[in-house]
């Protein structure tokens, strides 16, 4: 099959308008593809499709798809790059059509931009069906013509990556276990010469005092694993490297305060910030990204059982603060302050941080975008301008003192888990306490909750586990990789 795009008029009951790949073909079928279209109804709207069988012996089946109008840009109000965001939805539908039609291969149009096309090919065919007999037919996208291969294959990587967290959040728990996640981790980068990957054992965390974590993973009779990568891509492996830090919980039933039941069965996906930052070392090294990246990844399950964390407990975090666990479902921060406690050790341009940590993130933004509590604009700024041009959006969230007072005023310990005023700001209160366990001067938390599914909202995913913001994490490194590099 082949996909093409077609611009939007620019005025109302103009014509519409080919890219070069559509005109080029046109040319090929001598002019049949503008006559079939134009007999075949009102000019086609953005994301919307038309299928031609027959018009060429190379593919049976040509599917023309509205690209909307030819110079949208970035668009101020929506903060992003409209025409890169159109691009991956229509490529998207186009190719799930060739897929419907069961056609084993589809060739792209790259639409003026290559590496948006790819992603939209190759985020759009993705599912998850491990563990069905009855499978949909596998498709191949290929970019049609040779003109922007580079930035074409760019953009696969760029989907794979993001694909990869998606595969390691829709897995079953009994599935992607603490040791199963880790030991995939290493299979996925035992291919690059310059990652080491130590699975640190739970005696190893008992050796670094991170009480926090271990008070979570006691409850489960899964041992938890403290995951450790190092990409070594800079020029001197001795430069100061950028630190991914992503909460791990492989399942998260909420310990002795348990979830309700009804859509539980979604936090086998609660290890989402592991998936996506360790989805984002695979992918800076499959691009080699010439910088040094740190990722620590927690991995444990929160489970009730007679040595699980009891509401009221106080637990000893590795940089000697005590913490009254007053709700055990706010176990993530317990891991992360650990994790960011470590992190501190490497000498890090930046330690930035993923979790699906509150529902109270998912109240604030939904799916629209991660929220991000960070203390440094430099930081800020990098993550925002990445998010444009990915789609994948960020969007700042405060951290004010406010907040901390909310966190600190504990009557047993040196910190609560939980705000004072326990529904009120949640997602605030969590990045607060995170900010107790944080000395370094450029640090970001990305509560990712949020963005954790799709239903329909991001047409060029499928229903189901979105590996968000996988994509930003990749843009932005690469921009710190352009960095030190200038």
């Amino acid at each position: 099959g082949l996909v093409l795009g077609i611009y939007s008029s620019e005025k109302e009951g103009g014509a519409a308008q080919f890219t070069s790949a559509g005109d080029a073909f046109d040319r090929l079928v001598s002019g049949k593809l503008r006559e079939l279209l134009s007999l075949s109804g009102p000019p086609l709207k953005k994301g919307k499709t038309r299928v031609f069988h027959g018009l060429h012996q190379d593919f049976p089946s040509v599917i023309v798809v509205g690209l909307g109008k030819k110079n949208a840009g970035v668009n101020d109000q929506e903060n992003w790059n409209e025409g890169k965001e159109n691009i991956r939805a229509a490529v998207a539908v186009g190719c799930r059509q060739i897929q419907d039609l069961e056609m084993p291969c589809v060739e792209v149009d790259p639409c003026g931009d290559a590496q948006a096309a790819a992603e939209g090919a190759v985020l759009g065919l993705h599912e998850y069906n491990e563990l069905k007999q009855k499978k949909k037919p596998g498709v191949t996208p290929q970019l049609h013509g040779s003109a922007e291969s580079e930035a074409w294959q760019k953009g696969v990587v760029y989907a794979e990556g993001q694909n990869l967290a998606r595969y390691l959040m829709e897995a079953p728990a009994n599935y992607i276990t603490p040791s199963k996640f880790a030991e995939y981790m290493e299979q996925k980068l035992k291919s690059f010469s310059n990652v080491k990957v130590h699975i640190r054992p739970e005696s190893w965390i008992a050796t670094q005092q991170m009480g926090a974590f271990l008070s979570v993973a006691k409850g489960s009779a899964e041992p938890p694993i403290f995951l450790e990568i190092h990409y070594l891509g800079g020029a001197n492996t001795n430069d100061s490297p950028l630190v991914f830090v992503g909460k791990g919980v492989t399942f998260d039933s909420g310990g002795i305060s348990l979830k309700p039941s009804s859509g539980m069965d979604a936090m086998r996906a609660d290890m989402g910030g592991a998936a996506t930052i360790c989805s984002a070392i695979v992918t800076a090294a499959a691009l080699n990204l010439p910088l040094n990246i740190i990722g620590l990844a927690p991995l444990c399950e929160n489970m009730p059982s007679g040595k699980a964390n009891k509401p009221g407990d106080v637990v000893r975090a590795k940089n000697g603060k005590t913490i009254q666990v007053d709700n055990t479902d706010a176990e993530g921060r317990l891991l992360l302050a650990d994790a960011l406690c470590y992190a501190h050790n490497f000498n890090a341009r930046a330690i930035v941080n993923a979790a699906t940590l509150t529902g109270a993130m998912d109240v604030a933004l939904g799916s629209a975008a991660t929220g991000v509590f960070t203390n440094s604009s430099w930081l800020w700024n990098h993550l925002y301008e990445a998010s444009i041009l990915t789609g994948d959006r960020v969007w700042r969230m405060p951290l004010f003192e406010h907040y901390t007072k909310q966190v600190t005023d504990c009557p047993l310990a040196d910190l609560s888990n939980i705000g004072k005023y326990s529904r009120a700001g949640g997602a605030c209160t969590a990045a607060a306490f995170l900010k107790e366990f944080v000395t370094a001067s450029h640090w970001a938390h990305l509560d990712i909750a949020g963005v954790m599914s799709n239903k329909d909202e991001v047409p060029y995913l499928r229903k189901g586990m979105a590996g968000r913001p996988t994509r930003t994490l990749v843009e932005f490194a690469a921009r710190l990789s352009q960095d030190s590099h200038n």
